[in-house]
């Protein structure tokens, strides 16, 4: 079974105490319900964000045929998603009326172990589910 990923980046205002705050509203538990439920209607399977000083990393899983920037336009519709955008603008380097996808920069892969096959960022690289259930496994 076959998925797609992107990894996307963003910087956030280089204030500790902001990016304490902005660490605990994406607690476990503290992302906002409508803001989840939306990223799994649009077909995103799962989503972790990453940390480095004030500069965020993400990587994104999706159904094998997520087209980003039309389900990234469907995204912006759903319930909540630009209350949420406005209220996380405060932590981050970006406009408060910009939505997700224009503050969410997609990445170049530029090394993978095994890598069969370049790919364009905007298209997401395809990736197999059973090439990480093996390596689980191992």
């Amino acid at each position: 079974m076959q998925f797609k990923r992107y990894c996307k980046t963003l910087s956030l205002a280089n204030d500790p105490s902001l990016i304490e705050d902005y660490k605990k509203v994406h607690a476990k538990g503290q992302a906002w319900k409508e803001i989840t439920e939306g990223m799994k209607e649009v077909g995103i399977l799962d989503m972790e964000i990453y940390l480095h000083k004030n500069q965020l990393f993400m990587i994104m899983d999706t159904v094998a045929d997520f087209n980003h920037e039309e389900r990234m336009k469907e995204l912006a519709t759903k319930p909540r998603q630009s209350e949420w955008e406005t209220f996380v603008s405060r932590f981050q380097v970006a406009d408060a009326d910009a939505d997700a996808d224009s503050k969410w920069e997609l990445m170049e892969r530029i090394y993978e172990i095994e890598q069969q096959e370049d790919y364009d960022a905007l298209a997401g690289q395809v990736k197999e589910i059973s090439k990480l259930q093996q390596t689980q496994e191992a």
